[in-house]
């Protein structure tokens, strides 16, 4: 079953164009985890956060990589790192577009 993980923390930037730059190596080696199928990147200046949002084929996938990536933020001094994971209602979510759901 399809679920998505959230995750958000404290960020000091880069945001936006910079950002895009900072991290799209980053971004092109997320697409080798296993079980993701998508990640949206989130961020707010205003508020100095940043994370993402995830779509990974199934819970054991998601909390490995929750567990790697709070790893990898931890090993940057980020602090207050919050993850967590949702099961997808395919049904409803498809009736709002998520098509994209064969699970």
């Amino acid at each position: 079953m399809a679920v998505i993980l959230q995750v958000d923390f404290p960020s000091q930037g880069p945001f936006g164009e910079s950002m895009s730059q900072a991290y799209k190596e980053l971004a092109e080696s997320i697409n080798l985890e296993a079980g993701m199928i998508w990640k949206i990147w989130t961020e707010n200046s205003q508020t100095q956060e940043a994370g993402g949002i995830y779509l990974f084929d199934n819970t054991a996938n998601a909390e490995q990589y929750l567990k790697m990536h709070t790893a990898r933020l931890e090993s940057f001094g980020v602090q207050n790192i919050r993850g967590k994971i949702f099961e997808v209602n395919a049904a409803l979510s498809a009736i709002n577009q998520a098509s994209f759901l064969n699970s």
